[in-house]
């Protein structure tokens, strides 16, 4: 979800004036996914590399964290949304958000309409060394580690490997984002600001999607002739 500084400076106000514009394209978009009946649905809210912006910017972004948890909880609950959150607890990030973070989970856990996950305090690089720090605290040998023992000690485990990954505002990267799993995701990059995406731009991409031919490394089987 990118672009909202951006977004804001165009329109001379404050950087956490687009974090704010952000939060209508956000459940604009979890409606639309609703709607389409994606199973899973996965944001990157505050990455690892975040906690380097400005003070008064993190502390915003702690704060309308919390914030949209509490306002919104209760209407993705209602929707059969199960929240779930992907990213490091460490000392950083406010206990009162961890505490609220744990209340929307424990909420929605048992709710099957879609799998919403927010990658809070999230790298895709970190994911991947925790993996490996828990493989090697379980006492496991050189020989037991492979892809498969990596991915189940991922932080989410039960989410399959993303289908679609989209990045807006312009930028060409992913960012530290889902390193792992994106390894053979379709990528699709608009120039729509986030707080300008909706719904019919999350449905425009999932038909780009649609076009595109996936072979994840092999060939496409042979069309048949008559």
């Amino acid at each position: 979800m990118d672009g909202n500084g951006r977004w804001a400076q165009a329109r001379g106000l404050k950087r956490t004036d687009g974090h704010a514009a952000g939060e209508e394209a956000l459940f604009d978009t979890v409606d639309g996914a609703l709607d389409l009946g994606l199973e899973w649905l996965t944001v990157y809210a505050f990455s690892t590399e975040n906690w380097k912006r400005p003070a008064d910017e993190v502390k915003f972004l702690m704060g309308f964290n919390e914030s949209i948890l509490l306002r919104r909880r209760d209407e993705l609950h209602e929707r059969g949304v199960r929240v779930r959150f992907s990213g490091r607890r460490d000392w950083r990030v406010p206990r009162r958000l961890l505490r609220t973070i744990d209340e929307t989970v424990a909420l929605t856990e048992h709710n099957t309409a879609m799998n919403f996950t927010i990658a809070f305090n999230y790298g895709g690089r970190a994911e991947i060394v925790d993996a490996v720090r828990a493989l090697v605290a379980a006492g496991a040998k050189a020989s037991d580690i492979d892809e498969r023992a990596i991915r189940d000690h991922l932080y989410q485990p039960e989410m399959p490997d993303p289908d679609i990954m989209i990045r807006t505002s312009g930028e060409y990267r992913i960012s530290n984002y889902l390193l792992w799993e994106l390894a053979y995701s379709e990528l699709v990059f608009t120039d729509v600001l986030w707080p300008d995406f909706r719904r019919a731009h999350l449905f425009a991409a999932i038909c780009d999607y649609q076009s595109r031919d996936r072979r994840f490394g092999g060939v496409a089987p042979a069309v048949a002739r008559s």
